[in-house]
């Protein structure tokens, strides 16, 4: 990892974080050419802010949290040593309904959410607006990222897919999975652990089964009816991303619905996972950085975002935790191999329809889909 090779951008996102923004066949590229070049840091920088004595930051748990506290915590008070840092840990859809429960009285100050929830902050009025001159390090992002009304800004992104555990799958003569639809095969009965709607794995997965049976985020009727099959060949459904990290771990589960990050991080762990992004398509995660509308730390949250888009957080996103990084930065040869993937798979989900119909897909599928479950 010491040598830096290929030089890691995102472009061509088609906007994939501006509500509304239809697809274009393109994903993010990797070659160091889209999007919008990236600037240099202004020199009236964010360390002329004056931090509070204490931050609030609220992200993703397992991995992300552990990186967060073991790593970018430290670093960060290595420079302002005098903040106290806490960490919040949920799945996104969580987070900002926190966010919003505490709108009268914000507890938190930063929050790290995929691009959905963040969406659907963004409309709730949680978000705080975002400006260059506080965070310098905004310019670094590719303009394909742009967060609406400035409303956050992407720190990485990963695909979406199905891995599966090689030595299980070849022990019990399961088949390698090529289709969203290949999820909803009875050989998957007892072997496949998914995270329910109210994390982005599984809405994600929702929405994917649907483009792969004629729909869409607007239109995810296919979605769920496969989804009905899908319930019933597990005895549950996960609530985090830590649930089914375990299943994969201790083997009650061959296959999961989750990131190519995640199973990357994984993989390095000694599971034989493979990572598959299936033959309908992908579609990206963005993790984006968002300061709440009120936080009572907001000098301490604004240099915490320009924190985490410098290039020394931005290239540990990619070495640690297998995040596409958000800014232009190099990465060591393998890592840049290993984060490659076809980006003419992707399927840029409208942002604005997933988050206004989420609270609708989080009942019905309470009533629909958890009804069925093993069974």
């Amino acid at each position: 990892m010491k040598r830096l090779g290929t030089l890691v951008t995102v472009a061509a996102l088609c906007g994939s974080l501006m509500a509304g923004c239809g697809s274009n066949g393109k994903g993010a590229e990797n070659t160091g050419t889209g999007g919008a070049p990236a600037a240099a840091p202004s020199k009236e920088a964010a360390q002329t802010l004056t931090p509070e004595k204490q931050l609030i930051v609220a992200g993703n748990g397992a991995t992300v949290e552990q990186m967060m506290k073991d790593d970018i915590f430290k670093k960060f008070n290595q420079k302002y040593p005098d903040v106290k840092l806490t960490y919040v840990s949920g799945v996104s859809t969580e987070i900002v309904a926190k966010a919003k429960a505490q709108k009268a009285s914000p507890q938190m100050d930063v929050a790290i959410v995929e691009g959905g929830e963040q969406e659907a902050g963004r409309v709730e009025g949680l978000w705080a607006p975002l400006s260059e001159q506080d965070i310098p390090n905004m310019k670094k992002v590719a303009a394909d990222l742009k967060v609406k009304d400035n409303s956050g800004v992407a720190v990485n992104f990963t695909p979406m897919g199905i891995s599966y555990n090689a030595e299980t799958v070849k022990a019990k003569g399961l088949p390698v999975p090529e289709s969203w639809n290949d999820l909803a095969k009875p050989e998957m009965k007892g072997n496949l652990t998914m995270t329910e709607i109210s994390s982005n794995f599984g809405r994600s997965t929702t929405i994917m089964l649907a483009y792969a049976n004629g729909g869409s985020e607007k239109n995810i009727d296919p979605g769920f009816d496969k989804l009905k099959t899908i319930a019933g060949y597990m005895p549950t459904f996960a609530k985090s991303a830590a649930q089914l990290q375990q299943n994969m771990q201790d083997k009650t589960a061959a296959y999961t619905t989750w990131t190519m990050a995640r199973s990357l991080v994984q993989k390095d762990a000694g599971l034989d996972l493979q990572f598959v992004i299936p033959k309908e398509g992908t579609n990206l995660v963005p993790n984006v950085a968002t300061m709440i509308q009120g936080a009572k730390n907001p000098n301490a949250a604004k240099l915490f975002i320009d924190f985490l888009l410098t290039d020394e957080i931005q290239q540990m996103y990619g070495t640690k935790l297998y995040y596409n990084p958000a800014a232009s930065v190099k990465l060591p040869d393998d890592i840049a191999k290993k984060l490659d993937f076809d980006r003419k798979k992707v399927v840029n989900f409208d942002l604005q329809v997933v988050g206004s119909k989420t609270p609708e897909w989080l009942d019905r599928f309470n009533k629909e889909i958890a009804p069925k479950v093993g069974k």
